[in-house]
């Protein structure tokens, strides 16, 4: 995020033991706005289309991208799904490129030693987000890989974050204190509807107005490892 947030003071920062904590991935986890962008131009370009200015590819990062396409690029269903089948040949040859952000897999392994349960929830395919992990080395940390469908059924964050939690569930594991890490106002209002608070973080995509509902906001690894293990 190109931008500074207001941190909530030290009294109203979360001090409870998270059950379990769910991680978003992209811009979180990993920088990968770049190559999602340049495969959103590729695609434009493929279908003979004018590519969009920077900061509307931008905003395709992080929401369901079928539905971008339909709202923001104004596809029928049949086009949306004829450009996502481009974006994504093209994103699966580079989706491996993009870096984890400093510090953050730090925290992830302080997390796992601490005991605590962690699961994966991303709207990126599941498959795409498994591979993305197993080549960070990141992937031994997760208890439960949450992502969309292939198919987009499930492609809501809310519908993701609920598929986390049922697999977090099933393993026996408890999620009555479970928390979101994510970086925009769409992981938020996606775990809200689970009745998860979240912590947004501030090196990733979102903007300022996108974090009224988060819990907290952190602008390091640092103070994120602090809020989640102490």
């Amino acid at each position: 995020m190109t931008r500074t947030l207001t941190t909530p003071p030290a009294s109203a920062a979360p001090t409870r033991t998270w059950s379990a904590v769910l991680f978003d991935l992209d811009g979180t986890i990993v920088d990968s706005a770049s190559d999602i962008t340049a495969s959103l131009a590729h695609m434009f370009e493929s279908l003979g289309l004018p590519v969009p200015d920077d900061d509307t590819l931008r905003s395709y990062v992080g929401p369901p991208l079928l539905d971008s396409l339909r709202m923001t690029a104004g596809f029928a269903d049949a086009e949306a799904w004829e450009a996502l089948n481009v974006y994504r040949d093209h994103y699966d040859r580079h989706l491996l490129r993009s870096p984890v952000f400093p510090g953050v897999a730090g925290v992830i392994e302080l997390v796992h030693r601490a005991g605590i349960p962690i699961a994966l929830a991303t709207s990126k395919p599941e498959s795409m987000a498994t591979a993305v992990l197993e080549h960070a080395g990141l992937a031994q940390y997760f208890d439960v890989i949450a992502g969309a469908s292939e198919d987009e059924v499930r492609s809501t964050k809310a519908d993701v974050v609920a598929e986390a939690l049922r697999r977090l569930q099933t393993e026996g594991i408890d999620t009555a204190h479970a928390v979101m890490v994510g970086d925009r106002g769409y992981d938020t209002l996606g775990a809200l509807a689970n009745g998860v608070p979240t912590i947004l973080v501030e090196w990733g995509y979102g903007s300022p107005e996108e974090a009224g509902d988060a819990l907290a906001v952190v602008h390091s690894a640092d103070q994120l490892r602090g809020l989640l293990v102490g």
